[in-house]
């Protein structure tokens, strides 16, 4: 296929684009859907899950019509086809009755075919799982959610706060309050990315410090120089003022840290991915399982034409990286993420293993902020809060204004051209995995089209 014939119509400012690869791309997607059943290459899901999780390839209960299924299947292949993306793996699964496809090539280049267990960049759909990693802590009564977060994380401690958000930095005035973990849960610790307008000299000051959304892991520094910088800063808003993306859940992975006494590596690990059967998921990617990485592409900012950004040959995630970014560094594969987004959906527990229980979801996935909170981040784009929220690492639909938006659906997306929602109401759960970032329209475009042909195969 010819990719550069099929290059972006349109390239987005950097920081806008930054934006739409985090946050804004769940406005953009609304939800994202689900896949045909396994390919005749598909790799089979993880032993000992099988009964739990996946039922390919029998007679189904859940609701999805074949024919809709098929629909989808071709609406994805004809993105690959037309080169918007080399190759994506995509999965729904409804009241047990799941179904994956993995359709094209791991690279554009390759000739190694996408599989069920491909692994690829999750970005920010780290933060549901950071989140999760978090309120184990609560429950363990090792942390508390309006408890100041100074103990563990001094660099904190008697913040400055910005007269103006685009002032000075030296022109600041006292916080109000200490920084609480629900702060960083909700993104409202007063310091974080915008995306509009001339960059700031806050903003300026972040990106130079490494503060801001970094994709290759191994050019940040260790968690204590990282906070040592965010510390040398002044908050941007008063702690519990306003929604700003992305440095809260960074901060969080460093709580997690310290107060576990483990790094957020082994933390997830033990009390996580290990406890749910997630083998593939992680912060780095074993010698063994590198060539089944996928290879990610991002947009030239001036030509629009995709480019490899990162292969499995020099991958940035072949090692363990130093500091392991609670916002947006894991890999992981499609029935690994099912595994957990599976557990949050019943309500904290998978099969016998319970990670959470039933109320911390429910609050997890419960919009937490307020009007006000919201209101002065319509820089995410026109309309983007008219029927989200945000709880804790994920984000809330809270109006039905298109068919795949069912009130109280949550989940998050990954820069990289990642998508997971939850949906109770449906009893569904949807991945869309890609490499090709959010700064691409075309991944926009591969998003919605999944969503709403996700959502056409109900049949019930």
């Amino acid at each position: 296929m010819n990719r550069e014939s099929f290059a972006p119509p349109r390239t987005p400012s950097s920081r806008r684009a930054l934006l739409k690869a985090g946050a804004a791309s769940a406005a953009a997607i609304a939800t994202p859907g689900l896949a045909r059943p396994a390919m005749a290459h598909s790799a089979s899901p993880s032993p000992g899950l099988q009964e739990i999780l996946w039922q390919d390839d029998v007679a189904s209960d859940g609701g999805l019509s074949e024919s809709g299924l098929d629909r989808l299947h071709e609406i994805m292949a004809g993105h690959v086809e037309r080169g918007a993306a080399p190759g994506l793996v995509t999965l729904v699964s409804r009241r047990g009755d799941t179904h994956v496809d993995a359709i094209g090539m791991k690279a554009f280049d390759g000739n190694e075919p996408m599989q069920r267990d491909t692994i690829f960049r999750l970005a920010s759909m780290t933060k549901p799982t950071a989140a999760a990693a978090a309120m184990i802590l609560v429950e363990d009564c090792v942390l508390h959610l309006d408890d100041p977060v100074d103990e563990h994380l001094p660099e904190l401690a008697n913040r400055q706060v910005l007269k103006r958000s685009d002032g000075p930095l030296d022109e600041t005035v006292p916080a109000n309050r200490p920084i609480t973990l629900r702060d960083l849960l909700t993104f409202r610790l007063g310091i974080g990315m915008v995306f509009t307008g001339e960059q700031s000299p806050i903003q300026k000051a972040m990106d130079a410090q490494q503060l801001t959304w970094v994709p290759n892991p191994q050019l940040l520094p260790e968690p204590d120089e990282w906070m040592r910088r965010l510390g040398s800063l002044p908050l941007m808003y008063q702690p519990g003022e306003r929604w700003l993306y992305n440095t809260g859940y960074d901060v969080l992975g460093v709580l997690i840290a310290r107060a576990s006494g483990q790094s957020l590596a082994d933390f997830m690990q033990e009390r996580i991915f290990g406890p749910l059967g997630m083998k593939d998921t992680g912060f780095s990617v074993p010698v063994d399982k590198r060539d089944r990485l996928s290879t990610a592409y991002f947009p030239n900012m001036e030509t629009g034409k995709l480019e490899r950004f990162d292969d499995a040959a020099n991958s940035a995630w072949s090692t363990l990286p130093a500091f392991q970014a609670g916002a947006s560094g894991l890999v992981s594969t499609a029935d690994d993420y099912l595994a957990f987004a599976q557990m949050m959906l019943n309500q904290g527990k998978l099969g016998d293993t319970r990670i959470l229980s039933r109320p911390t979801v429910e609050v997890m996935t419960t919009d937490q902020l307020t009007t006000e909170q919201k209101a002065p981040t319509d820089d995410l784009g026109a309309g983007f809060w008219d029927n989200l929220g945000w709880g804790f690492g994920v984000s809330i639909v809270t109006r039905r204004d298109s068919a795949p938006d069912t009130p109280g659906k949550y989940g998050w997306d990954g820069g990289f051209g990642t998508s997971y929602r939850g949906d109770p109401s449906e009893e569904m759960i949807t991945i869309l995995l890609t490499q090709v970032a959010f700064m691409s329209p075309n991944a926009y475009v591969i998003a919605s089209d999944f969503a709403t042909a996700a959502y056409a195969a109900i049949e019930d």
